[in-house]
């Protein structure tokens, strides 16, 4: 009887068995991950080491920020939720940058951090937080795995909600001692294929229920419409709809207008592109289809004095609560392609066209000639000491140059990003990444990393101010270490805006000998701080310079940076946003 009760034993303590980290990280790669960003250390060292295992891309950050704008422009791009791993305490609260950053853009993200005991919550221990308190103004939805068996539906309900309605953040917390504990292997296995299992039915019984008669109505005022328009954002870029924009538009011959993120849905070169025509097309249409983009700031709220104060609009947005919010004349909530393709198929069935000769075209057309035609003449000129406007050119030229893939934009900064958009042409869906929704400054380096990750047959090319490449310039040694084909072009003019511009007045006081509050070091060789990594760095200051600089790192599609020296005095406070200030 011993024999057997110590045989017994013996089977008992070797049944294999696996801690919260292995469980979490099997949970990730059942649930579709491919790539995580984050910074580890304690509790998430081994969850991270675990997923790299299992087949699963970690990219490791400097700093949480930088990582959560790569995880939430990784969402998007990707169209599946993007992973921050961070630490527990302030490493959650740096995260936050980035969590905060896909609530406000609506991309799906989800950020995993670690936590202290849960026995020691309360006492003080190392790196405390009541985290979920701190992540629930900016997420969809967050949820505390409290033991080991909790993870697997934990991982898979916050990832199927961050893609669900409208996209967002989420976040799951993972105390230190839930990752320290174990299960046999069987229990773990049971619990994935449950999970699995049921995710699967949940997205067998998940539809959307579009009324067709609200899409006729829709048709029937665009069709009445003297002079239509179609506002497309980033909504539409996300939901892939730029095979139903093109037939809409084709077919029925009406002007459009992109969000600066829905530059590129179609091509900033077409003939009914209304961009270069912007105060008129939205001050004097009479119906507006918006679609995946809303009426707030980046659209004057859709009122006068911008939009004529008769105009009707009809709102596609996958949100209930945002058709609500705007009270539009028709509000049609669904996915942007799937609603497209309704209008698209009513369309066709009772065809029209505006035409070329329509009075609206034309005068849209005449209207895009006479401005496009003004800003050209001005960037013909070679300014040097360099303007805004003068390297934009090259550059735009240089990018044009290589044809289709095209590279994924990235543009932040107040003038380097206000010229830029007008200047840079965006020629293919989903290539554009600039401030976005919030006006985020010091996304710059994050989203190059993530769009080197998310799309790699792409080059990735950033268009920076100097002050936005200072909040991640660290991350140059991250492209650096994983060799990412990734060239960032800094416009230096010596700070915030440029140099010093206050007032006399301004001038005053005990620290009136202080660099201005915008003012950086003149000149400051950030081409310099890649070279310390192996990169590549350029100085430039006239065309010739810049143009070699661009021809040689577009071809080598390895981490560079180039640094333009620009005029201190080019620019204007503030972008186009200087009322606010």
């Amino acid at each position: 009887m011993a024999d057997l009760d110590h045989q017994t034993h013996n089977i008992q303590t070797t049944i294999p068995s696996i801690d919260g980290n292995i469980l979490a990280a099997k949970a990730l790669s059942k649930a579709g991950v491919e790539c995580m960003f984050g910074v580890v250390g304690i509790p998430v060292t081994s969850l991270a080491n675990r997923a790299v295992s299992l087949g699963i891309r970690f990219i490791a950050f400097h700093n949480e920020q930088s990582a959560g704008y790569a995880a939430s422009a990784y969402g998007y791009l990707t169209g599946r939720p993007g992973i921050l791993l961070t630490v527990s305490g302030p490493g959650c609260v740096h995260g936050l940058a980035g969590l905060s950053n896909a609530a406000a853009n609506t991309w799906p993200m989800v950020m995993i951090s670690g936590s202290c005991d849960q026995k020691d919550f309360g006492r003080g221990d190392f790196q405390e937080l009541d985290q979920i308190a701190a992540v629930k103004p900016f997420s969809k939805f967050c949820v505390k795995a409290t033991s080991i068996s909790e993870i697997p539906n934990a991982v898979f309900e916050v990832f199927d909600r961050a893609v669900s309605g409208r996209p967002g953040g989420c976040y799951l917390d993972l105390p230190t001692d839930v990752l320290h504990q174990t299960i046999s292997e069987t229990e773990a296995e049971k619990l994935l294929a449950s999970v699995v299992n049921s995710r699967k039915q949940l997205e067998v019984n998940e539809n959307e229920i579009i009324q067709s008669t609200e899409i006729e109505k829709a048709v029937s005022v665009l069709r009445d419409a003297e002079r239509p328009l179609i506002v497309f954002g980033k909504g539409s870029a996300y939901a892939k709809a730029e095979s139903e924009l093109k037939q809409l538009v084709d077919s029925t011959g009406i002007p459009f207008l992109p969000t600066p993120m829905g530059k590129g849905l179609l091509p900033d070169t077409h003939e009914l592109a209304a961009t270069a025509a912007r105060s008129l097309a939205i001050g004097q249409c009479d119906v507006a289809l918006v679609v995946g983009a809303r009426l707030n700031w980046l659209l004057h709220f859709g009122e006068p004095p911008k939009w004529s104060k008769d105009v009707k609009f009809i709102l596609v947005d996958v949100s209930k609560e945002e058709i609500e919010l705007r009270n539009p004349y028709i509000g049609l909530v669904g996915d942007a392609k799937k609603v497209l393709g309704m209008i698209n198929k009513e369309i066709k069935d009772d065809p029209f066209c505006l035409g070329k000769s329509h009075p609206w075209v034309e005068a849209i057309s005449k209207k895009v000639k006479e401005n496009v035609s003004r800003m050209e003449a001005q960037l013909a000129k070679d300014v040097v000491p360099f303007n805004f406007q003068t390297p934009l050119r090259i550059i735009r030229d240089a990018i044009l140059g290589l044809g289709s893939p095209y590279p994924i934009l990235v543009s932040e900064g107040a003038n380097t990003m206000d010229v830029g958009r007008a200047v840079l042409l965006q020629m293919e869906p989903r290539t554009r990444l600039d401030a976005g929704t919030w006006g985020t400054m010091g996304v710059g380096l994050g989203y190059c990393i993530a769009a080197a990750v998310a799309s790699p047959d792409r080059l990735v090319v950033a268009v920076e101010g100097d002050s936005g490449f200072g909040f991640s310039a660290m991350e140059v040694e991250t492209l650096v270490r994983y060799q990412l084909p990734v060239v960032v072009i800094v416009f230096n003019n010596g700070g915030v805006y440029g140099g010093d511009r206050r007032s006399p007045e301004e001038v005053t006081g005990p620290h009136k000998d202080d660099p201005a509050p915008t003012s950086f070091v003149p000149e400051a060789g950030y081409h310099v701080l890649i070279q310390a990594f192996g990169g590549k760095g350029y100085l430039v200051r006239d065309p010739a310079e810049l143009k070699s600089a661009l021809s040689e790192s577009f071809l080598a599609r390895k981490p560079a940076v180039i640094n333009v020296i620009i005029d201190p005095y080019a620019g204007s406070e503030s972008g186009r946003l200087q009322h606010k200030n």
